[in-house]
C-alpha cells in the first residue's frame, strides 16, 4: 500500500487551481487524510510608482488577496466533502510557487496542481511552473485540467509500467487509487518498436526489444504479488507494441486517472522515460499522477 498521510494542493484563484482543489478534496476524503491548501506569494521590491503613490500597504493588500484565495478554495473543498469528514488547513508561503511547493512534498504527502494558472506575476501555477514542480518534487504529484469534466465514477485507473523496479512506486499508488475508488486497474506495458539510438552505417539496426510473448511475461512478473495485496482490485493487463504516448493518450479517454513513473529504467526505450511522462501530462485532459522513481 502507498502511505499518503496528507494531500497538499496549490492554488492561485484560477479555475484550474480550483479544479485541482476539487480533485484533491475528493481524494483526501477517500483516503481519510487531511488536506492542506497552499498559495505562494512572490515578493518584489517596491517600485517607483509605489513610492510616489505611497503604497506602503501593498504587502497587506497582497496578503489579503492570498487569504481570500485560500478561503475560496476551502469553501470549494468543503462543498466537495459534504457531510463527510475532511480536515482542512491553509498555508501562505513566500516565494515562487516553483521553488516553494516542491519543498512541501515529502514521502508521506501528495501534491495536487492545476495544469495552468494566472501567471508568474500573480504567483500562479502556470504550465511551466507546474512542469518545474513535477520535475523537482520528491512525492507523487497529480496535475488536473480545469476543462476536464468529472470522470464517470466507474472508469478505471490506468498505470504505465516498464517491467522494472522503477515501475513499482507508480503501481503501488495506482492500485491504491483503484482500490479506494472501487474500480479496476488497467496495467499497460508498451515498448517502442525500435531503438533510434541503435543504428549502423547501413541504417537503423535490428529492433533490440523482446518479442510480444516476452512482453506478456514481463507484465505478469511486474504484477506478481500485487494482486494478493489488493484483492479487491481487478487488474486488466495490456501489452502494446506501440508508441507509449499515443497509446496512453487513447487510454486516457476511458480512464479517470493516469498514473506514471517520473522516469523509466533499463537501456532500451520504455514508456516511463521522462519525455514520455511529460508528453502525456501535457496532452491528455484526464488527471495525471506522476510518481517519483528511484534516481
Amino acid at each position: 500500500m502507498s502511505h499518503v498521510q496528507r494531500i497538499i494542493v496549490g492554488v492561485d484563484g484560477s479555475a484550474h487551481s480550483l479544479a485541482a482543489v476539487r480533485w484533491a478534496a475528493r481524494d483526501a476524503v477517500l483516503r481519510a487524510v487531511p488536506l492542506t491548501i497552499v498559495t505562494a506569494l512572490r515578493d518584489r521590491l517596491p517600485s517607483l510608482a509605489d513610492a510616489i503613490n505611497l503604497r506602503s500597504d501593498r504587502s497587506k493588500i497582497v496578503r489579503r488577496q492570498a487569504e481570500h484565495t485560500l478561503a475560496e478554495a476551502s469553501e470549494v473543498a468543503l462543498e466537495v466533502a459534504g457531510p463527510r469528514d475532511l480536515a482542512i488547513s491553509t498555508l501562505i508561503e513566500s516565494g515562487s510557487a516553483a521553488d516553494v511547493i516542491p519543498t512541501l512534498g515529502e514521502e508521506s504527502a501528495m501534491l495536487v496542481l492545476g495544469s495552468r494558472g494566472l501567471g508568474e506575476f500573480r504567483g500562479g501555477l502556470v504550465g511551466s511552473v507546474s512542469t518545474s514542480i513535477v520535475t523537482h518534487a520528491r512525492c507523487p504529484i497529480t496535475v488536473v485540467k480545469a476543462d476536464n469534466h468529472t470522470a464517470a465514477a466507474e472508469l478505471p485507473v490506468v498505470v504505465g509500467l516498464d517491467g522494472t523496479e522503477h515501475s513499482e512506486p507508480a503501481l503501488s499508488h495506482a492500485l491504491t487509487e483503484a482500490s479506494i475508488r472501487g474500480v479496476e486497474l488497467v496495467a499497460v506495458h508498451a515498448l517502442i518498436d525500435f531503438d533510434p539510438g541503435h543504428s549502423a552505417s547501413g541504417g537503423l539496426g535490428e529492433p533490440n526489444v523482446p518479442s510480444g510473448a516476452d512482453d506478456d511475461v514481463v507484465l505478469a512478473e511486474s504484477l506478481a504479488g500485487w494482486q494478493e495485496q489488493f484483492p479487491d482490485v481487478r487488474i486488466r493487463r495490456q501489452t502494446v507494441r506501440d508508441r507509449p504516448v499515443r497509446h496512453l493518450v487513447r487510454a486516457a479517454d476511458q480512464a479517470q486517472l493516469i498514473v506514471m513513473g517520473s522516469r523509466g529504467g533499463g537501456v532500451r526505450p520504455t514508456m516511463l522515460f521522462g519525455s514520455t511522462s511529460q508528453a502525456v501530462l501535457h496532452t491528455v485532459q484526464t488527471p495525471v499522477m506522476i510518481v517519483p522513481t528511484a534516481r
